[in-house]
């Protein structure tokens, strides 16, 4: 699969903003501890943020148009 320099960067530009928001959302106004207590595993809450964070960046390079 060649990699296209046009679709890495807006993947990178959209993980970067979508990374902060869930950091910010996560460990600022939810507070990681409160999810870990609500779903009774540390391992789900975590595995479920990276996804999160993954699936989308891989959807925005996989959906980029390439000049």
């Amino acid at each position: 699969m060649k990699l296209k320099k046009r679709k890495i960067n807006y993947a990178t530009i959209f993980f970067i903003c979508w990374f902060g928001l869930l950091v910010f959302l996560i460990d600022g106004v939810l507070k990681f501890q409160t999810l870990v207590d609500y779903c009774d595993s540390y391992i789900f809450v975590e595995i479920a943020s990276l996804l999160l964070v993954i699936l989308p960046t891989w959807a925005i390079y996989k959906f980029t148009k390439e000049e």
